[in-house]
């Protein structure tokens, strides 16, 4: 049984700091085989740089996926070519930098990660993630049937149909970009589990992991704001997959809500 442990989008130095520090405890605890992260706000809220993804990977991340922030921090255009396991949206148009799948070895077999992007309320408008899914599936499976997709997108809708069009096909369809997790988890029956979205690893006491009054004052005046990343509590959220992998099929999800690490203790007077 492969058991994969997805994290929702990681945002600025408050969810990262988190995610590294409990990650080697979770992968003890719950005998993680594989951790997939969205990273695509891990720098400041808004994209990942090429630091940020070598601290997640060396933290125990296997596989960062991203969506419609990947580009914000410039240099990632010129990292993401040296590092396969950062993926961006399989359905950019040919000859984008990166690539938005890959496969790595398990010591229980191969698994494959396919990041896509959905379209409606999305910018940059990209290829359909119907099609280009599908032909990266397709290929995959040439190689294994134990294949997570992150299907990036805003809408409820989208990512379902998304995740019912994928159904036996791959091991798991799980939503992220919302920051908000959602209670759906269940598993198709073609042995597709399925989550429409992750959550976010980031400040409880917030708007979408920024700061609350900021965002209150935006929608109020229409007025141009900076939105900083907010500060204080901090959950991990995301999912457990636990996948056959002599089939590729799932066979239970459970949706994770992991504190951030603990406060260190008063010092002694």
């Amino acid at each position: 049984m492969l058991r994969v442990l997805f994290l929702g989008d990681v945002v600025g130095e408050p969810g990262r700091t988190a995610v590294i520090a409990r990650l080697p405890e979770l992968k003890s605890q719950r005998a993680l085989d594989f951790i997939i992260v969205n990273g695509e706000n891990a720098a400041g809220g808004r994209g990942i740089t090429g630091k940020i993804t070598i601290d997640l990977l060396r933290a125990g991340v296997s596989v960062i996926t991203t969506g419609d922030h990947i580009w914000d921090q410039k240099e990632i255009l010129s990292f993401i070519d040296t590092e396969p396991r950062l993926l961006r949206p399989v359905n950019y148009p040919d000859g984008a930098p990166g690539t938005g799948s890959i496969i790595l070895e398990t010591a229980k077999g191969k698994i494959g990660v396919i990041n896509v992007q959905a379209r409606t309320f999305m910018q940059p408008i990209l290829e359909n993630p119907f099609r280009a899914v599908e032909t990266a599936v397709t290929n995959m499976r040439e190689e294994t049937a134990n294949i997570v997709v992150d299907v990036h997108g805003e809408t409820t809708s989208e990512k379902i149909a998304l995740g019912r069009f994928l159904d036996g096909k791959v091991s798991a369809v799980i939503g992220t970009h919302t920051h908000v997790q959602t209670a759906d988890e269940q598993v198709f029956p073609g042995g597709t589990a399925f989550l429409c979205d992750a959550g976010m690893c980031g400040p409880v006491n917030s708007i979408l992991g920024r700061a609350i009054d900021p965002i209150v004052n935006r929608f109020i005046s229409n007025l141009p704001s900076s939105f900083p990343v907010a500060g204080g509590e901090v959950r991990l959220r995301g999912a457990l997959i636990e996948i056959d992998d002599t089939t590729g099929r799932a066979v239970r999800i459970t949706r994770v809500d992991e504190p951030g690490p603990s406060e260190p203790a008063p010092a002694e007077p």
